[in-house]
């Protein structure tokens, strides 16, 4: 029988043995060459799949950040790491980033949320509060702060002073959540009728014996005041008046400047051009001002101040004074501005902690303020207060001054939802609503926003 081997040497003219090694080495280099072959298409191809998998990471978005942990520790531990909110209508029109920390979604509804639990916690770690023990919570307030407070003091009882021409959806949030509320008329810082010192004589009432500390809390308790914030202290077992007073008490600048302002910082990278926000007490303005600044000297802190407070002139000329304050041009006895929560004619120490760090201010009408309430709801979908829509009309006249399509990033504080508000500026209960706006002389023209827009 012929083999391959006698069939090459023949065809070669080689010996048989030579034939043979030459078939061999043929055989093995085709081998050689298919498996290097193979091994080539192998690695291309995992490097392509590599690449590919790759690619699709950096396009996936990026994966969804919940508030906290999965599961938070009541009510208190869902409590800030709100969301940073873009407001699209805005932003687009003007060129800029104005985005707004939704400060609304927290669970008592406010940015006044983060406060009650600061001075709650403060004064539970000096021992002059403990819970399950009949003690009750004394605050003067137009309400936002009241709510957070009795959603937030659980096993304690609140009692809230409020003035009586506040939004009345507030008086009835706080009966609901078992407060018991005080309405009075509103007046001047310097009456004692006035709704802050009211609460605080309140407190003073309850016990017999007060205790002035030196960020002047106020607590009053029937026993002897010389073992106050001893737990061994049979008193704990007893009653006790606690004033809150979210003005003047420090937790509500710290609340701020170790919480919201550190987050808004987060959330944006560092890349913060300025932060506008108004001043009622002025702790979130001043908290948040204060470690922008540290963090970027160069942020822009502005002042969003409503019609008749004296916080503008403050800042601007370095008096407190409106002159819609002057006697007898007044509609109403407080700041005379429909805008609640903010605005406000005396300085606070929480306020006087901001003063070096706000660099400027606005003044905002109530016009303004309801237009940009409305025209935001028609356009974003966004039921906002009157206090976040009196910063978002600042952040408009700051963008312009910056200029349009300058890329800035604007940051503010949306303080609350408009439920909070329908009687007063918001689009439901219109009629209601008209018939306010038309009785106190305010102008309902909803081409404001939008002439102020786009107007240069």
């Amino acid at each position: 029988m012929t083999t391959w081997s006698d069939r090459l040497s023949n065809w070669v003219g080689a010996p048989a043995r030579i034939s043979h090694a030459i078939l061999v080495g043929v055989t093995i280099g085709a081998s050689l060459s298919v498996s290097s072959i193979s091994l080539l298409s192998y690695l291309y191809h995992r490097q392509r799949l590599l690449k590919d998998s790759e690619d699709q990471k950096e396009s996936s978005p990026r994966p969804i950040e919940l508030r906290g942990d999965g599961i938070v520790d009541g009510v208190a531990g869902s409590i800030g790491r709100t969301p940073l909110l873009r407001i699209n209508s805005l932003s687009n029109v003007l060129g800029v980033e104005i985005l707004g920390k939704a400060e609304f979604l927290n669970p008592g509804g406010s940015v006044k949320d983060r406060v009650a639990l600061r001075i709650i916690d403060d004064a539970e770690q000096q021992g002059l509060l403990y819970p399950n023990q009949g003690f009750t919570i004394f605050e003067g307030t137009v309400g936002s702060t009241g709510i957070s407070i009795a959603t937030i003091a659980k096993a304690r009882s609140a009692s809230i002073i409020m003035p009586d021409d506040v939004a009345e959806e507030k008086s009835k949030a706080l009966e609901a959540l078992g407060a018991r509320v005080e309405k009075v008329r509103p007046a001047s810082i310097v009456d004692k009728k006035q709704f802050v010192n009211l609460a605080k004589q309140r407190a003073l009432e309850y016990g017999k014996a007060a205790i002035h500390r030196s960020n002047d809390v106020t607590v009053s308790t029937a026993g002897n005041d010389d073992n106050l914030g001893s737990r061994s202290d049979p008193l704990v077992r007893g009653p006790r008046g606690f004033f809150a007073d979210q003005f003047e008490n420090r937790s509500n600048f710290d609340a701020h400047y170790e919480g919201t302002g550190p987050e808004i910082w987060q959330q944006t990278n560092g890349d913060v051009d300025a932060f506008v926000c108004g001043a009622g007490t002025g702790g979130t303005i001043a908290g948040i001002g204060k470690y922008l600044k540290e963090m970027n000297p160069e942020v822009r802190v502005v002042l969003a101040d409503p019609e008749g407070s004296g916080l503008y002139n403050k800042i601007k000329f370095g008096v407190m004074f409106d002159k819609k304050e002057s006697e007898g041009t007044k509609r109403r006895h407080q700041v005379d501005t429909v805008v609640e929560g903010i605005g406000i004619n005396r300085l606070t120490k929480n306020f006087e902690l901001g003063i070096p760090v706000i660099d400027d201010a606005y003044r905002i009408t109530d016009a303004e303020a309801i237009s940009m309430s409305r025209y935001l709801v028609q356009n974003d979908g966004l039921f906002l207060g009157s206090s976040s829509a009196c910063n978002l009309v600042a952040c408009v006249r700051l963008a312009k001054t910056l200029g349009r399509g300058s890329g800035s990033t604007i940051t503010t504080i949306l303080c609350d939802s408009g439920t909070r508000h329908y009687s007063k500026v918001n689009r439901l209960r219109r009629y209601r609503n008209d018939a306010y706006l038309e009785n106190a002389g305010i102008p309902n023209d909803p081409n404001i926003m939008v002439k102020l827009l786009h107007d240069d």
